[in-house]
């Protein structure tokens, strides 16, 4: 009997992989990996770029949250740092990727078997590109958000346990067989015994509020009974409103598209709901001015189901980070629309996945549908100690090492990385010479936005004097 692959890859066994992982550091040294190049960069333009698709009106939101401070900026400018990661050395080794993977990107939420799982919860930005994309992304974050409040020394010792912490999980994902590795997913009943007393109540808080955010809650908070006795939307303007003539685009037809995406015991379960109402509603800061609406379903009996539609753009990856993507998620961006590629990566990268995840392929933009208020949460990192900080970022970096383990290029991943401590020290420094150059980012944004605000006055004052003047 002939063997065949199933999806092209080629097949190595862990020693191999192990190894060719090792003989890649001689053509990328890891130290190069601290390489940082500023030359022919244009920070604001890129945000420019992005401005220039989005939804006008919401734009001044955009601004004003990215404005609030460095990290809400970091947060919003996953297409910079993508173009600046496509300027320096990487190792060539791809996986499946989150692309955005900062700390406030991975949380809580529901499984299918309804336990509160913890993992990463974004995925607009994913695809293929160098394991050390997401891992630069990560640490990073980690370093901004502890640098105003915390201190060099917590950031830099944060940000080092979070990279050793990725190392060690990668080593150990490859003593188990890959269907283990599939399974693996992060108990959070379990991390809570390994805390300082601190963290678990930070923990415990955050648990608790994730199972409080339930869609029958949400839909008691966003929407009233009709005449005919199904939900509608409160208006809520500029974060909640029906004024915007794309929400045609996400009706009755769409959401028939919707659900042939689904799988098909979901599309069971559709059948017994029809849309009853839809609103565009604003979503986190990087996201403000994207297309995305709510969308509430309901039963003959008017019971609801809220399901949220987020436009899916191409991935900051592929646009900004200039990674050619594999032929087969190519074939289903064409045949699914970017919807595709982002439920697709999602389902590789989350050990559970929302049962609801689906696409649409519009006629103008793609989208994205999944539950809403499923059980999500996070733990405000603000408020937990120095200890728990860490702990915390060393949580993430487990769970992205348990993502990227899913890919055949794991093992070189982990030859490459090795114990983790030289890849450590470098990765220490690329983040903190990043979070310094996303300083001077968010600086520059600010004195723009402020400069704009200044020039728009003066005709805002005219235009309203004008008006009074008017017989």
């Amino acid at each position: 009997m002939t063997e065949t692959s199933l999806v092209g890859d080629s097949m190595l066994t862990r020693a191999e992989g192990l190894a060719a992982g090792r003989a890649a550091r001689k053509r990328i040294p890891r130290t190069e990996l601290a390489a940082i190049t500023t030359t022919g960069r244009d920070p604001l333009g890129i945000l420019d770029r992005q401005n220039a698709t989005r939804l006008p009106d919401l734009i001044p939101l955009r601004t004003e949250r990215m404005g609030a401070n460095p990290f809400a900026f970091y947060r919003g400018t996953a297409a910079i740092m993508a173009a600046d990661l496509a300027r320096t050395p990487h190792t060539g080794i791809l996986v499946p990727s989150c692309g955005d993977a900062h700390i406030g990107n991975f949380g809580f939420f529901a499984s299918p078997q309804r336990t509160l799982m913890f993992d990463l919860n974004d995925f607009d930005e994913a695809a293929w590109a160098p394991w050390e994309w997401d891992v630069k992304r990560l640490v990073t974050s980690v370093v901004i958000g502890a640098r105003e409040t915390r201190g060099a020394s917590v950031a830099d010792e944060a940000a080092r346990q979070c990279v050793l912490a990725y190392a060690r999980a990668l080593r150990a994902a490859m003593r188990a067989d890959p269907l283990q590795r599939y399974f693996a997913h992060f108990d959070t009943t379990a991390a809570r015994d390994g805390l300082d007393v601190d963290s678990q109540r930070a923990l415990q808080k955050a648990i608790a509020s994730a199972e409080r955010r339930t869609g029958e809650r949400a839909a008691r908070k966003l929407t009233v009974k009709g005449e005919d006795g199904h939900l509608r939307f409160v208006e809520q303007p500029p974060v909640m409103t029906h004024a915007d003539p794309e929400i045609q685009e996400v009706g009755e037809e769409a959401f028939q598209r919707y659900a042939e995406s689904a799988n098909v015991d979901i599309q069971l379960l559709l059948r017994q709901y029809r849309v009853r109402d839809v609103a565009r509603r604003v979503v986190g800061v990087g996201s403000v001015g994207t297309r995305c609406f709510l969308a509430v379903l309901g039963t003959a009996d008017a019971e609801p189901l809220l399901l949220q539609v987020k436009q899916a753009g191409r991935s900051v990856l592929a646009e900004f980070g200039g990674i050619e993507q594999p032929a087969d998620l190519q074939e289903r961006i064409r045949e699914g629309g970017e919807g595709a590629r982002v439920v697709g990566v999602q389902r590789v990268l989350q050990a559970f996945s929302d049962p609801f995840l689906g696409h649409i392929k519009g006629s103008r933009d793609d989208y994205y549908v999944r539950q809403f208020h499923d059980m999500k949460g996070s733990i405000d990192t603000d408020t937990i100690e120095d200890e728990g900080y860490r702990d915390y970022a060393v949580a993430c970096a487990i769970t992205l090492a348990r993502a990227h383990a899913q890919a055949p290029a794991a093992a070189e991943i982990a030859g490459y990385a090795g114990k983790g401590a030289q890849l450590a020290d470098t990765l220490v420094i690329w983040a903190n010479a990043y979070a310094d150059l996303a300083a001077d980012d968010h600086r520059a944004f600010v004195a723009r936005a402020q400069e704009q605000a200044a020039d728009a006055a003066p005709n805002t004052a005219q235009a309203a004097a004008q008006e009074e003047s008017r017989p």
